[in-house]
């Protein structure tokens, strides 16, 4: 009997610690030996299981795959730290800004150029929300539009390669992060899409929450505009297409791309005069503290798979998810529910560490595409940054948005996004050759 009830109460304690503020990393590691003591008392767990810790905890210490993490982080904040994103954002900004709601479809445009640039959430919502924000609201720009729009576009690093958060479900679904990339890609860009079109929609439908500039500020010739869109535009372009391409063509690892970006944008940087020791600083430290976060709770995840499987935790969640009622459709609305819920309390890196490990073994035996699986979570995880309370992408605005800009206002921003992201989930999940059709 305690072998049976053990397993699913060490799943309920390890939330509780969470949800209680302890650190996640500690949490897991913490509940993991406390249940392995309870185990060996009740005559359920050998202790000799752990052994297999320091191995498994160089297994991922030494994965080729999460070198990319640390890569493409670099790669987005040097791009952040000299200020190529406000360049980006100032000029797209006027290209557009002489149309109604111009401003809005320039932050959608430019969200996706930092999504494919940097795969960072928070470098691409700290950008926009200082550069493009106050902007909006001095234009009279309606603060929900606005906050909304900014919080959206910030998010599109989560689904649109080379994502962070593609690179860890990889790694935790033991499938191809190039495959994942290339799955990616069309739900990414059909999420902007679709944002570009509720921006186009909310100017025709209410134009005084989304005006046009005024003339003197877009009043400046075409040569001299092209000739300054061509200068901000391409050099970044090429790096994403540089990234991408050599991903996407076989030509290098994914690893090897981020490392191939990291040394791209220091070069875009200089080139533009603006690599310097306090850039370079700056974004090894972010780099270096978002990668230790990232270790960590992946050693504290380590341990709580061992000691969950040691108490048979796996073959309880096999029987539970393969059991449900619809089969594959049952397993799909219940992982979409999970982590959609989740999402409004969990950091995606600590759904993806806990929750994704349980998941993908069922959906194997159900026959589940993982590559698709993969790429639904990934559009699923991305309303967590919207989400209230807990959306990161939230206090990542809320830090740096103007005083007038209320707290609630963000709240009430982000709904008809993470409408328009639930609406894209079921398109993916309606229709899978979005994602599986260009995969090979």
């Amino acid at each position: 009997m305690e072998a049976n009830i053990l397993a699913p109460l060490m799943f309920v304690v390890v939330f509780l610690i969470i949800f209680s503020g302890y650190p996640v990393a500690f949490a897991l590691g913490g509940a993991s030996l406390l249940f392995a003591f309870i185990g060996v008392e009740l005559g359920i767990f050998d202790w000799n299981l752990l052994y297999a810790m320091p191995e498994r905890i160089f297994g991922v210490m030494s994965n080729y795959v999460l070198l990319a993490v640390p890569f493409f982080i670099f790669m987005g904040l040097v791009l952040e730290k000299a200020k190529l994103a406000e360049d980006l954002l100032t000029t797209i900004g006027t290209l557009f800004g002489r149309h109604r709601g111009g401003l809005a479809l320039g932050v959608v445009v430019v969200g996706a150029m930092l999504a494919a640039a940097t795969g960072v959430v928070g470098a691409s919502v700290v950008a926009m929300g200082s550069i493009s924000l106050p902007v909006m609201l001095r234009y009279k720009y309606s603060a929900r539009l606005s906050s909304g729009v900014i919080l959206a576009s910030g998010t599109l690093g989560q689904i649109i390669p080379p994502s962070i958060v593609l690179v860890v479900l990889a790694d935790q679904l033991g499938i191809s992060v190039g495959n994942l990339f290339i799955g990616g890609l069309i739900p990414g860009l059909m999420l902007a899409a679709m944002y570009a079109m509720y921006v186009g929609a909310v100017a025709i439908v209410k134009p005084e929450a989304a005006p046009a500039l005024p003339r003197e500020m877009t009043d400046i010739p075409w040569r001299e505009l092209l000739t300054k869109v061509a200068v901000v535009m391409l050099p970044p372009l090429a790096l994403i297409l540089i990234v991408l391409g050599s991903i996407f063509m076989g030509v290098a690892t994914p690893t090897e791309a981020g490392a191939i970006g990291s040394v791209g944008a220091i070069a875009l940087a200089g080139a533009r005069g603006r690599m310097s020791m306090k850039v370079l600083r700056e974004a090894s430290v972010g780099a270096t503290k978002l990668t230790t976060m990232v270790m960590f709770l992946l050693i504290g995840s380590t341990a709580f798979a061992l000691v969950f499987r040691g108490l048979y935790g796996d073959i309880w969640i096999e029987d539970l998810l393969t059991g449900l009622p619809g089969g594959k459709i049952g397993l799909l609305l219940v992982a979409n529910l999970t982590i959609f819920i989740l999402g409004f309390f969990l950091d995606f890196f600590e759904i993806a560490f806990i929750i994704i490990p349980l998941l993908a073994p069922a959906a194997a035996l159900l026959g589940i595409d993982l590559v698709w699986f993969g790429v639904m979570i990934g559009m699923n995880l991305q309303t967590s940054f919207l989400t209230p309370p807990f959306g990161f992408a939230l206090f990542y605005l809320r830090g740096v948005a103007p005083p007038e800009v209320k707290t609630t206002d963000l709240y009430r921003a982000v709904i008809p996004f993470i409408i328009i992201q639930l609406i894209g989930l079921l398109l993916i999940i309606q229709w899978p050759v979005l994602v599986t059709g260009l995969v090979p």
